[in-house]
């Protein structure tokens, strides 16, 4: 085959997971470009962080862990998260020469010669003895469809298209989804917009109190049981519920987190619930209907794994998901999962990197020199 070059093991992705794994497999013996490579298709380092909107200042992100042997230290909290992680991440990938190469775009990985991998790019083919697919989930954003959407005259956009809250300024805007970007959404829109509606499809759950090591333990217990199960991941902030901080509480004390339920369908003009929706008689117009003016829907409706570049392998199971013991694909040994399920958290990308390089070591057999 034409282009086709060899190494032990392929890297798909740079984002927090990747450079984790990268990091890992450096630290342990392999060598970037002669043992490993790491493909990423973005346009520069920083992973989704890059694509995140301006608004989202680094004082505002929750819980990020700092990648393996190199400490984030003195970042600005006022200063846009895109900027500060990009730059964190380009000195993490120049410090530990890890050799990113970018934009290459992994089209698909499918069986090759001699019981390697194949992954196919633009760029030409790589033949691996082992696959860590660190993709994590920014490249499918979730569209949910609802009769009537494509009626609807006013802009539709997901988070991941996000332009920060002065775009909606005068503007009536409906938000659809319970999680911390709906929430973080609405509370930085309701200043400048008309009107702001918030729905969901089931009422948010606010979380009291810390969120000790035994209480992230659980609730990562929880997502890790679905993916043993061959079952779609959910998201840990599903199972851990919202954090009820200040500005929470004061949303919901103004009423801009004043809850609906879901709509039925999706007007011209905005959007409307039937006479079978709960709602409390007195929302309700006569006939049992009730009706929302918009002129934005904002659909922060969260993400999927992106893996369609494994379909070739059939490595997803009857529940939809694919199953994993720890990042190991159950279907394949020879493909880890990094950044998916229980380890899509930023310190559960840094553990699973390390568990998956050790255990691809033993895949290849190879001897364990002393570490560094």
């Amino acid at each position: 085959m034409n282009n086709m070059r060899e190494v032990e093991v392929v890297v798909v992705g740079a984002g927090q997971a990747g450079l984790s794994s990268a990091y890992h497999l450096r630290r342990t013996g392999f060598e970037p470009d002669r043992d490993f490579v790491v493909l990423d298709h973005s346009p520069g380092p920083g992973g989704a962080w890059q694509f995140r909107w301006p608004s989202l200042t680094y004082g505002k992100v929750h819980g990020m862990h700092a990648l393996p042997g190199m400490e984030l230290v003195g970042a600005d909290p006022a200063r846009a998260s895109s900027e500060v992680i990009s730059d964190y991440f380009d000195r993490y990938e120049q410090r530990f020469d890890l050799r990113v190469r970018r934009p290459v775009d992994v089209r698909t990985v499918r069986e090759g010669p001699d019981g390697r991998l194949l992954v196919e790019t633009p760029d030409g083919s790589w033949a691996a003895r082992a696959l860590i697919s660190a993709t994590g989930t920014w490249d499918r954003p979730f569209w949910p469809r609802y009769p009537g959407q494509e009626t609807f005259r006013g802009r539709q956009l997901h988070t991941a298209r996000y332009p920060g809250p002065e775009a909606f300024a005068g503007q009536r805007v409906v938000v659809v989804g319970g999680g911390a970007s709906g929430t973080q959404h609405l509370l930085e829109i309701a200043p400048y917009a008309a009107a702001t509606t918030w729905v969901t499809r089931r009422p948010p759950v606010f979380r009291e109190g810390p969120f000790d090591e035994e209480a992230g333990r659980a609730a990562v217990a929880l997502v890790e049981e679905r993916v043993r199960q061959g079952l779609p991941p959910r998201s840990v902030v599903s199972v851990t519920g919202l954090p009820l901080n200040d500005a929470i509480r004061e949303g919901l004390a103004n009423g801009v987190l004043d809850r609906q339920p879901m709509f039925d369908r999706i007007t011209p003009d905005g959007v409307e619930w039937t006479r079978r929706s709960p709602l409390p008689e007195h929302g309700r117009e006569p006939g049992g209907r009730r009706r929302v003016a918009a002129d934005v829907i904002l659909w922060a409706t969260g993400f999927r794994p992106a893996v369609d570049h494994l379909a070739p392998l059939r490595l997803r199971e009857s529940g939809g998901g694919v199953r994993v013991d720890g990042t190991r694909a159950v279907a394949d040994p020879r493909v880890h999962l990094v950044g998916y399920g229980p380890s899509a958290s930023t310190i559960g990308a840094n553990r699973a990197g390390r568990a998956a390089v050790r255990d691809i070591r033993r895949l290849l057999a190879r001897e364990e020199p002393a570490a560094a």
